[in-house]
């Protein structure tokens, strides 16, 4: 996710977490603008780039063809590509390139179709809003929006529907405003939740982080570096839970359960404890990075673990 101008939010830090050397393989598994792409190959490593949005094949122009390669897939589909790696970066969520473009229809600010599919495949956001029954969008908004209002609004679009269906953002935005009644002074738009949920069902974007998360540990090699930035709850949890359980420090067991035996060998290594988090300043020059953590692990000698569940 980028800010005003594509700034690439905690770009010094994830440049110091995956520590490019001249001729190693870095991947850079959400190219968007290609900040982190750009920064790497500064540094004289390598870089294969995926972005699943065929618009993101722009800001490659330039960008020296001996070292670089941009791939239009999704990162998950990483070892489909790059067979070993010395470094993988995943900067989770929607760009700016994205939220600026109204024809995307991923900004409640811009009106715009209701569209939100970052790699035009799919139903998009429209179908969800008009087709789910009320628990199914209630449900969505609740889970994937931590929206708490979610019933209500959910049962306000369905009665609007009926009307006439949902095309664009902001009789969309206008909606679910009038549906928990206004702004009431609230600095965070009462729509924030409610697109974010949209674009992350659209996407399988929690879904496409975990597979992520199997395939970057797939393909790195002994100390190679994995540096991952999130922008919320959702997204941030899957990470914490596959570092700390890859890290060999998931909590052993209790008096009333079974002692959990560690069966595997940890995969990774944490970089450093806990997150990083921009600093005033950066927060200052892009506020989109408010929110932004990053969590980094190096990968160890021991086998990859894949899907655990």
């Amino acid at each position: 996710m980028s800010g005003a101008a594509h700034q690439s939010v905690l770009l010094a830090e994830v440049i110091e977490a995956l520590s490019p050397h001249p001729d190693e393989l870095m991947v850079d598994g959400t190219f968007g603008a290609g900040g982190y792409s750009r920064a790497i190959l500064k540094t004289g490593a390598r870089v294969v780039a995926f972005d699943r949005d065929p618009s993101a094949a722009r800001f490659a122009e330039g960008l020296p063809a001996d070292r670089f390669t941009l791939v239009l897939d999704r990162f998950s589909n990483m070892q489909a590509h790059v067979p070993a790696a010395d470094g993988v970066t995943l900067d989770i969520g929607v760009s700016s390139m994205q939220l600026d473009e109204a024809e995307r229809g991923f900004s409640f600010m811009r009106d715009g179709p209701l569209d939100m599919r970052m790699g035009g495949e799919g139903p998009t956001a429209a179908d969800l809003v008009n087709t789910l029954e009320p628990a199914e969008l209630s449900r969505l908004f609740w889970v994937y929006g931590e929206e708490r209002a979610a019933r209500r609004i959910a049962a306000f679009l369905v009665r609007r529907r009926v009307e006439a269906p949902f095309e664009r953002t902001l009789d969309l935005a206008e909606t679910v405003e009038r549906a928990v009644g206004g702004r009431k002074g609230a600095k965070v738009h009462p729509a924030t939740r409610v697109f974010q949920a949209l674009r992350i069902a659209v996407n399988e974007e929690l879904a496409e982080l975990e597979a992520g998360l199997h395939a970057a540990e797939g393909l790195l090699r002994e100390g190679g570096r994995l540096a991952v930035v999130t922008f919320h709850s959702l997204e941030d949890r899957i990470v914490k839970a596959f570092f700390t359980e890859r890290a060999g420090r998931t909590p052993g067991g209790s008096r009333h359960l079974p002692q959990v035996v560690a069966t595997r060998a940890p995969s990774f290594d944490l970089l450093f404890n806990g997150h990083r988090a921009p600093g005033a300043a950066e927060i200052a020059a892009n506020p989109r990075a408010r929110s932004a953590k990053l969590r980094a692990g190096v990968r160890t000698a021991a086998p990859a673990w894949g899907k655990t569940a």
